[in-house]
C-alpha cells in the first residue's frame, strides 16, 4: 500500500488523534485541578503513556530497538520534551484560560510550525513549499478557529 492508497486511512487517524487532543486537555487539567497538583496529573499522564508505549513496543518486537545513539543526530531525541512541555503547559493553563482557548493557541502554533517544517524540510519531513495559496489558507484556518471561539 502507498502512501497515497492510505490517505485516507491516515486522514482518519490522524483526525481522530486530533479530537484527542483537546479531550486530553480537558480531562488533564481536570485530574491536576482535582489533585490540587498539575504536575502530579503530568506525571500520572506520562506513567501512563509509557505503559501503553511499552506495551506496544514489547508487542511489536521493537523493544530492542529503544536505545540512544550517536548514530542519530541529538534533536531527533527531543520530541519528548515538547510533549512534556505541551502537557504541562495545558494542564496549568485549561483550567485558567478554557480547554477551547488554550487549544485555539495549540492549533494556531501547530499550523504555523506544521507549515514552516513542511517548507524547509525540516527533520526529513517531505518537502511542501509555502505559496500564497498555503498562506491563505493557513490564515483562513486561524481565522476560523478564532471565529468558532469567540464568544458574545
Amino acid at each position: 500500500m502507498t502512501a497515497n492508497n492510505a490517505a485516507p486511512a491516515f486522514a482518519t487517524i490522524m483526525f481522530f488523534t486530533g479530537v484527542g487532543i483537546p479531550i486530553l486537555a480537558a480531562l488533564n487539567s481536570g485530574l491536576g485541578a482535582r489533585l490540587g497538583a498539575p504536575m502530579a496529573a503530568s506525571t500520572i499522564l506520562f506513567g501512563l503513556a509509557f505503559l501503553i508505549a511499552a506495551a506496544g513496543a514489547l508487542l511489536t518486537g521493537s523493544a530492542g530497538q529503544i536505545r540512544f545513539t550517536s548514530d542519530i543526530p541529538a534533536p531527533f531525541y527531543f520530541g519528548g520534551l515538547f510533549v512534556a512541555f505541551y502537557v504541562i503547559a495545558v494542564t496549568f493553563i485549561a483550567p485558567k484560560f478554557g480547554v477551547g482557548n488554550a487549544i485555539f493557541f495549540v492549533l494556531a502554533g501547530q499550523l504555523i510550525s506544521a507549515a514552516a517544517i513542511d517548507h524547509f524540510a525540516l527533520f526529513g519531513a517531505l518537502r511542501s513549499t509555502i505559496d500564497g495559496k498555503r498562506v491563505a489558507g493557513i490564515a483562513l484556518m486561524i481565522a476560523g478557529v478564532w471565529l468558532a471561539r469567540r464568544t458574545g
